[in-house]
Parts: structure tokens; sequence; C-alpha cells
């Protein structure tokens, strides 16, 4: 996983990726903190902290993560609202939250703690509270990028949807995305599973940053991507991003 977060922090700036997965969320992250003051947000399983610094923006935001590295990581880079702890056994009071989130864990984790993570998550969002959730879609895109981020599962829409249904969240919203660079996508994993897929060590050039010419169209194909996005759900694409809530408490 160390080799995955020092990629990671190298790309999160500027790669592709990380710029089209933030024109997807925005959208969201404004419904959910839509007329509330000051929204906490937690951002659980956190890596380097990223996406804390990012949802400073709509209101206070701490993360949480088990890995050393990556939060050592995040505090070289100035971040400082970073604990060390499980997904699974949240360090943070019940019903604290306005939104919590999940980016790029889930599929990670071994199947009971899966459950326990996200039965955490809905804890400690408040009732009325939501989640986003983004998660590794499609079994057929398996490829290097697996094997760097030791991907345990990728998850169809059901998938998903029965995950965190059974956990007492409503579904809100549920899409794929990265659909603009699908085929692409799907012949470079193809080609990876045919030719045997690299070990971690060797796979981190998955997540380094295309040359710029390359990396500003795929930006350009993600952000015209986004534009339809808050419109249409997707059929297929390289992840699926969720949006739920928690129930209300009756008065």
């Amino acid at each position: 996983m160390e080799h995955l977060l020092r990629a990671t922090a190298r790309a999160e700036a500027h790669h592709f990726w990380f710029r089209g997965f933030r024109y997807f969320l925005e959208p969201l992250v404004r419904q959910a903190t839509s007329g509330v003051s000051r929204p906490s947000i937690l951002d659980c399983g956190c890596g380097t902290g990223a996406n804390v610094e990012w949802l400073s923006q709509y209101g206070p935001t701490c993360g949480f993560d088990l890995s050393t590295s990556g939060l050592q990581l995040g505090k070289a880079a100035g971040r400082t609202r970073l604990a060390r702890a499980s997904v699974a056994a949240a360090p943070f009071s019940s019903n604290r939250f306005d939104l919590v989130t999940s980016f790029d864990v889930l599929y990670s984790l071994d199947k009971p703690v899966e459950t326990a993570a996200v039965a955490e998550m809905y804890r400690v969002v408040r009732p009325g509270g939501y989640v986003i959730v983004n998660v590794a879609a499609m079994a057929a895109l398996r490829g290097d990028h697996s094997v760097l981020s030791r991907e345990q599962r990728r998850y169809s829409r059901e998938d998903l949807r029965t995950l965190l249904s059974h956990a007492g969240f409503d579904i809100v919203r549920l899409t794929y995305t990265n659909a603009t660079l699908f085929l692409p996508m799907a012949a470079s994993r193809a080609w990876q599973r045919w030719r045997g897929l690299h070990a971690e060590h060797q796979a981190d050039q998955e997540i380094s940053v295309p040359a710029a010419p390359i990396n500003t169209l795929l930006t350009g194909l993600l952000k015209v991507e986004s534009l339809w996005l808050p419109f249409i759900d997707n059929p297929f694409g390289s992840s699926l991003l969720c949006m739920a809530r928690k129930p209300a408490q009756p008065t």
C-alpha cells in the first residue's frame, strides 16, 4: 500500500483521474451540504489527506487512515486534521457529521471489515446526513492498478446498492464514472491481464502523470463527462460514485 500512497502523493494534484474525480464529486458535495451552516465533514480512509484539504472549502473537515506512511505524507504537506485509526472503528461519537466520505477504500478491505466500515459510516453521520462513496467498478477492468491498490473486488451497481442499503442508507444517486475513458481503459486492462499483471513495486506507473498533452486531453474528456453526469447516470465506467442518506429520525 505504501507504493500506492507515494505514487498518489506525487500525482494527485495534476493527474487527469484526480481532476476528473473532483469534477464528478463537486455537485454531490454541494448538494449534501446545501442549507447547512458550516457542515462538519469526515473522510474515512483519507490516505495522504488531499481530499480532506479539498473538502475543507465546504466546511470543517477531518480525516483518518490506518497507514502511517500516508499520514506522514499528508502532514509533510501541511495537513493537520488527520488521525490514525481503522475504518472499522472510527474514533468519533455517533451522529456527529453532516457528510461522511469514503473514496477508493472499501474495495481493498476483507468482507467483514468492509461491512464494519459501512456500519461505522452510518453510526457517525447524523440522521438526515449524507455519505458519498467511490469504489472501483466492473470486474472486466481489473489490471495493474488492481495490484497497486490491493484491490479485492470491483463492484457492480447492485453490489454497492446492496452494501449501503443493508447498512440502513437510502440511495440518493448511484452512477458509473469515467465512461469517456472506458474503451481505451478496457483495451489496456485486457492487455495487462493477457501478459500477466505486474508486481506491486512495478505497477506504480499506473498512477504516474502522463505527458502534458495527453493529460490535458484526458482531463478535458472527464470535464465534458462531468457536464452531463448531474443529469444522466452512466451505464458503465471504471468507478462507481454513490451518494446516500441516513434516514432522519422521527420527530
